[in-house]
Order: structure tokens, then sequence, then C-alpha cells
């Protein structure tokens, strides 16, 4: 009998790697002084973990390490709370086996 041991995603993730734009993220959070529903549920949705509250409250994201799935695009988009576009070619995320 062959029993795989199980991964975590954090693990799986880890052998991804993303190609940074400098000074063009291809996320944007709108600015606000009270972070919305929409923008409250990013803490928690984002498989990658990209979305974070700062020492002001507010959420703001980090792109890189983004696996570009559009969870973000779906809830916060619609509402305006963020800007979604496609990365420059050449950039983003770099999946290491497809």
């Amino acid at each position: 009998m062959n029993v795989e041991t199980p991964v975590r995603v954090e693990d799986k993730l880890f052998y991804n790697r993303y190609l940074v734009d400098v000074g063009r993220p291809h996320v944007k959070v709108r600015a606000h002084t009270k972070p919305s529903p929409q923008l409250l549920a990013l803490l928690k949705v984002c498989p990658a973990r990209c979305y974070e509250l700062n020492d002001k409250g507010q959420v703001e994201v980090t792109v890189d390490g983004c696996i570009e799935c559009g969870t973000c695009r779906v809830i916060g988009e619609p509402t305006g709370d963020i800007e979604w576009s496609y990365p420059r070619g050449g950039y983003g995320v770099l999946f290491k086996f497809g």
C-alpha cells in the first residue's frame, strides 16, 4: 500500500516565483479610511495572503507573491475597492510545475 503524506498549500506556493514589475503593480487598493466588507473579506480569502491591515486599520496589498487567481477581482473589483489588471508580459507569477 502506498500512502502519500499530506502537503500544505503554503508548501506548494513556496515553489512558485514572482517577477516584480517595479512601480507597476497589477492590483491596487482604492484609498479608504475604513475598509469595506469586501476588502475585509480579502484578508481571509486570498490564497497567497497578499492583503493585510496596516497600522491605521486600512487594507494594503503586496503584489509580489500574488498567484493571479482572480479571487480579489471577483470580490473587490465590482465594488470599486480594487483595480486589477494583468501584469505586463514577462512579469508576475512564474509557476514551477505549470
